[in-house]
């Protein structure tokens, strides 16, 4: 929470905003220095003398009352609603113009308090110098991919669906949208809609999609009696969409693609009024795109061009050498086959890329891997020929097949807070490690880079510093319920709308910010912060930190609670000096 939200909010609550502000600015005191007890203190003794002057007599009956009791509550009712409607719009909008200016007054301030985008955040606190094993995903872990994968990964699955499923031709006319999409949205299956869904399970008016184009509120909330999607009709734990549910969720990076494709088909046959099932159609999408990962394609498309497909930059190299020369054990879980990885860390780590590991695991078939005891590990060599030998323990060199975590914590003894598992995908990746088997997780979100330079931006601290002050505006105004300060009101909340559409529109204008649906949190945020203990935008961010480091998560008041710090921050966060290091290549 931000020093103004601490502030601003309580503040506002009192009616005291434009005393206070100008209080402190008087006497050079910056806000969050200023001791809360003191500042209680001399607000008090400063409303004595000045309220009335400032506000002309007309206070409202709810501060009267708080500071003299129902007899002042009653003469402050007599007072307001003596007052002509011209008087009380007049005067709320010179409340208005006041905190707005008292708020940008503040921007400054704010604009100092940019985030480090190669910070690590903490949902969980956790040391560093507890963990002795840290475990890898591949893809989007240690390697990284351009934008022209998922392009790759479009084109392919619709020229699928044209050749194996037959769909029109006039599908070859759509190519893939770079930003139309973002991660962890939801998709009716029946209905054939695309949607962003908090953490209440209530849909974010102005993201739902038919195809290309934006479904209208008032057709949304008549289609599901409200904006609330029922626990029963939400996607399953992993967020597929199975035994009767109608929502998936797209959780994976390499869904990107697959939602695009969707939007496209289902475009294609409203424009040409074609009948067709959305089910069907779901399920030859889906049947496409996992033919583009299962049948290889893509693997030997990206083999065959990895400047193209991979960016390297992420330091994946000096991450994996840190941890050796400090004696940490590593292993290497993934789905992806043996010589697409080799060929990969190849190019990214080196040849020798398999002496820092103790144990690599590929086709594992996560989620499974972590679920299935019956699962057996088989080795298997450089070139791919499958052992049949049982494997009695998991040696260092050598590459294993299949098997399940159950095996593995037999044969490796690993077990517990003392490993650390780093993937993207919350689901498949993380969410059994923390639940089932109380391992530490890290979650890689590449999205979280960009969307912190966005918040950093001026126009985006100007934004939020007037919505949340706008906000608190509303909030005690709106107890003025006669007709003019009711119209007023109105006028708020249409521009606070406002503002709230733009404020998803920097991150992105169909969908907005991959955590936040408005002020709540997205269905995406909720799961990341429970399955993950600490989470970054690559692994390049350990580079930051030595061994010794604990994570703190931020100590965010409930609602109830009052703000005991007004930097609540994560640390390093903030003006953290940070080494330099090469960036990811650009897409």
């Amino acid at each position: 929470m931000t020093p103004l939200s601490l502030y601003l909010c309580s503040l506002l609550k009192n009616n005291k905003l434009l005393i206070c502000y100008n209080y402190l600015h008087t006497h050079g005191a910056p806000l969050h220095l200023v001791d809360r007890a003191a500042r209680k203190t001399r607000l008090a003794r400063l409303l004595d003398m000045n309220f009335r002057a400032v506000f002309r007599g007309r206070v409202t009956g709810k501060v009267l009352a708080q500071q003299s009791g129902a007899k002042n509550y009653r003469e402050a009712t007599m007072c307001t609603s003596s007052a002509s409607g011209q008087d009380m719009t007049n005067w709320l909008w010179s409340i208005y113009n006041e905190t707005k200016k008292q708020t940008e007054a503040l921007i400054p301030v704010m604009s100092k308090n940019s985030v480090n985008p190669n910070t690590i955040f903490a949902n969980n606190e956790m040391s560093l110098h507890d963990i002795e094993i840290y475990g890898f995903d591949y893809d989007y872990t240690l390697a990284f991919y351009s934008r022209h994968l998922h392009t790759l990964i479009f084109n392919i699955a619709r020229d699928i669906l044209i050749q194996e499923h037959r769909y029109p031709e006039g599908l070859r006319e759509y190519e893939y949208i770079p930003n139309f999409v973002v991660r962890g949205l939801h998709y009716d299956v029946q209905k054939a809609l695309l949607m962003k869904i908090d953490a209440f399970h209530y849909i974010q008016l102005g993201t739902v999609y038919r195809g290309l184009h934006p479904v209208p509120d008032k057709e949304v909330i008549a289609m599901y009696d409200g904006c609330h999607v029922p626990l029963e009709n939400m996607s399953d734990f992993y967020g597929k969409s199975s035994h009767g549910h109608t929502m998936k969720q797209f959780m994976d990076i390499f869904s990107l693609p697959e939602m695009n494709l969707l939007c496209c088909v289902n475009d294609y046959f409203m424009k040409h009024n074609i009948d067709y099932e959305p089910v069907h159609l779901y399920k030859d999408v889906k049947a496409a795109i996992g033919d583009v990962h299962v049948k290889g394609i893509m693997y030997r498309a990206v083999e065959a061009d990895m400047e193209n497909y991979i960016s390297y930059g992420e330091q994946t190299h000096a991450v994996l050498k840190k941890l050796y020369e400090d004696g940490k054990k590593m292993f290497l879980i993934t789905n992806s086959p043996f010589d697409f990885v080799d060929r990969g860390m190849n190019y990214i780590v080196g040849k020798d890329w398999r002496d820092l590991f103790d144990i690599v695991i590929v086709q594992a078939d996560k989620p499974g891997f972590f679920n299935d005891r019956r699962k057996p590990f088989r080795r298997v060599t450089d070139k791919g020929v499958l052992h049949w030998d049982r494997i009695h323990k998991l040696e260092k060199g050598k590459i294993y097949k299949q098997g399940n975590l159950y095996e593995f914590l037999r044969l490796t003894g690993w077990r517990g807070s003392k490993v650390l598992y780093f993937g993207d995908h919350i689901y498949s990746d993380l969410a059994d490690l923390t639940l089932k088997h109380g391992w530490r997780t890290g979650a890689i979100i590449p999205e979280l880079r960009k969307e912190i330079k966005i918040m950093n931006t001026e126009q985006y601290v100007h934004l939020m510093t007037w919505l949340q002050g706008l906000t608190g505006l509303i909030e005690h105004m709106q107890v003025h319920r006669d007709p003019a300060s009711q119209s007023v009101v109105q006028e708020w909340i249409k521009e606070r709308e406002a503002m709230r559409s733009q404020t998803k529109d920097i991150f992105n204008s169909q969908f907005g910010s991959l955590f936040r649906t408005y002020h709540n949190p997205t269905y995406f945020s909720r799961r990341l912060s429970r399955f993950a203990d600490i989470y970054m935008a690559s692994l390049s961010c350990l580079l930051n930190y030595d061994f010794q480091h604990t994570f703190f998560p931020r100590r965010t008041p409930l609602q109830h609670e009052s703000p005991f710090w007004p930097e609540q921050t994560s640390a390093g966060a903030l003006k953290m000096p940070f080494i330099p290091h090469r960036t990811t290549t650009e897409e």
